[in-house]
């Protein structure tokens, strides 16, 4: 079992999960993910030579859950995972590792800060730039102006997303993990209009996927009973000053290795079909991709789906590093 470490990350305590010696991988989970996102990862790499550390994000388990929606945009999550590897490891960059929300609060970190970190990968989500402009405006455009339904539209008003998921914590997580992870068959995913909320039409599996036992379930459930949502949805309400802080750093590429890791069942892969090869596109933004891993039959859930192959994966890459 890892040990648990509050880090005082400059803004924001922040609690890691750490195991292991040696050079320091700082993984950073997603929504709606904790630490524990990582409990497959980080014994491997443990056992490979390094410090495998894993952070709560702020606004989720054992981090700082600050009210104000403003204290959930990049810039300050970037910070925060600046702020744990410095405390971590003093003397010598770190290396990234990021799933879902966390491969851009990854990419963006190293991007931000090239000096602190070494080496980044991207699970789910690939490094697309410095954006054009806001995520807001591409999917009010393609979704919510068309009439249709889109997650990310329903998280913008604070109050009735938080409502809606803190009524029923294990239904919520159970039938958002499920409507986008591999095994459940096409179409699991609803769609819908513009105004509907996100658990209309959503299925709650009777048998669940092998992949996230009873016993995980419940420790996200407590986490979430404990915590409440409204940090983790407040993510999703910074993509205006989101924007406005990467415009900085318009033009930088990512000037060290980096690798990408997807599930060709995992609609976040290619940006909700925007994204025609999210490898393609990557190297337009990174110096030295040492590959791209689209792995069959993989959902959203990359990491915990298939944690043997993912392992696999990015264990040579990190000894490829030293």
């Amino acid at each position: 079992m890892p040990e648990f470490r509050t880090i005082e990350a400059g803004a924001a305590r922040i609690r890691v999960a750490t195991q292991g010696q040696g050079p320091l991988v700082l993984m950073v989970h997603g929504f709606p993910e904790s630490w524990f996102s990582w409990r497959h990862q980080l014994g491997p790499i443990a056992a490979a030579g390094f410090t495998a550390a894993a952070i709560d994000v702020r606004g989720y388990g054992g981090s700082d859950k600050p009210g104000e929606v403003a204290a959930y945009d990049m810039e300050s999550l970037t910070a925060d995972v600046a702020g744990v590897a410095k405390a971590l490891q003093p003397d010598a960059a770190a290396i990234l590792i990021g799933h879902d929300w966390g491969a851009p609060i990854v990419w963006n970190s190293a991007l931000s800060r090239p000096e602190a970190f070494s080496a980044v990968a991207g699970l789910s989500v690939p490094f697309t730039g410095v954006p054009n402009r806001p995520f807001n405006e591409i999917f009010t455009e393609a979704f919510t102006a068309k009439g249709h339904f889109f997650y990310q539209a329903w998280f913008q008003d604070v109050g009735p997303p938080e409502a809606e998921a803190e009524a029923d914590v294990r239904g919520f997580l159970r039938k958002f993990y499920y409507g986008i992870c591999g095994d459940a068959p096409d179409g699991t995913w609803p769609q819908k209009t513009h105004g509907a909320t996100l658990l209309e039409g959503m299925v709650d599996p009777a048998v669940f996927p092998a992949w996230l036992s009873d016993a995980d379930l419940d420790y996200y459930v407590d986490q979430f009973t404990a915590s409440g949502f409204f940090g983790p949805i407040s993510r999703y309400r910074n993509h205006e000053r989101d924007f406005a802080w990467l415009q900085a750093f318009k033009g930088r590429k990512l000037d060290m290795p980096t690798l990408l890791i997807g599930g060709d069942r995992d609609p976040a892969f290619n940006g909700f079909g925007r994204i025609a090869d999210p490898g393609a596109t990557m190297r337009q933004h990174v110096s030295d991709l040492r590959g791209v891993h689209v792995l069959p039959g993989v959902g959203h859930w990359t990491q915990q789906e298939r944690p043997a192959e993912v392992n696999a994966l990015l264990i040579p890459w990190l000894k490829g590093l030293q």
